[in-house]
């Protein structure tokens, strides 16, 4: 069965960095498109970053490209999200995702992790 943990989360002040993990079941290997998503109260959930391991491909969203950098570590059964630069804006409770796609004009995925809280400060 396919589990995701997610941690690395927690508080930061504006412009500094983190790095969220998650670590994932072995069945997740054989997944192609993993990625991050993000939801705050009163949104709905929107895709943060995909990868793909078929044409090492990966995409991110307009509002965090060039800041947060997706990587995939097949052998340790582990994605990761490398933030940068944050802004009190990405503030959120971010999800680990499996078997992410692109539908109806958004990101959505088939497995979600529990999430876990970033919290940026000024």
């Amino acid at each position: 069965q396919v589990q995701l943990v997610e941690s690395g989360g927690g508080s930061v002040q504006a412009g500094g960095s983190l790095r969220l993990s998650c670590v994932s079941s072995e069945y997740t290997k054989g997944i192609d498109c993993m990625g991050w998503f993000r939801q705050t109260p009163g949104k709905e959930r929107e895709g943060v970053a995909t990868i793909y391991n078929i044409g090492r491909t990966t995409y991110y969203a307009d509002s965090v490209r060039g800041r947060f950098t997706i990587s995939r570590d097949k052998a340790k059964n582990t994605l990761y999200l490398e933030m940068s630069s944050l802004k009190i804006e990405d503030t959120a409770l971010y999800y680990c995702a499996a078997g992410c796609f692109f539908g109806s004009g958004r990101w959505s995925s088939q497995f979600w992790g529990q999430g876990t809280q970033v919290t940026v400060s000024s």
